[in-house]
């Protein structure tokens, strides 16, 4: 697998891959949060008081690291990563459930987009920063 990278940062230079994993992560991300927003809106109207809590709490992890994919910090996309494991894990549960399958199958989906590509991403900006520095 490390060869296998090496080669295509030789092939292709870590800036555009920087580039093409950056976008990634921004589709993704984009799109994770939409659909959270859409399951957390269909949780508030299930709920009978249409409190605002399960939208809260199916948000707040990956909008917290706004700031991160905002700046293009390599360490906030790498715990980026992580979270959005959490996520994977909540849309293969909401997969299993009657009526629930589209959504959590899409969930997952992106969120496995956004970890690979935010995972990318952070290799590529590391890297692609050390390399600048010794030149």
């Amino acid at each position: 697998m490390r060869a296998w990278l090496e080669r295509v940062e030789r092939e292709k230079g870590l800036d555009v891959l920087e580039a093409q994993s950056r976008r990634g992560v921004i589709v993704s991300f984009v799109g994770l949060a939409l659909i959270l927003l859409l399951g957390g809106i269909q949780l508030m109207a299930q709920s009978d008081n249409n409190a605002f809590l399960p939208l809260l709490i199916r948000l707040l992890p990956i909008v917290l690291f706004l700031p991160a994919v905002w700046t293009r910090r390599a360490r906030g996309h790498v715990w980026l990563a992580f979270v959005s494991l959490l996520y994977i894990m909540q849309g293969v549960m909401l997969a299993s459930l009657a009526g629930h399958a589209v959504v959590g199958v899409l969930e997952a989906v992106t969120a496995t987009g956004l970890f690979f590509s935010s995972m990318a991403y952070a290799r590529f900006r590391s890297r692609n920063q050390r390399q600048h520095r010794q030149a």
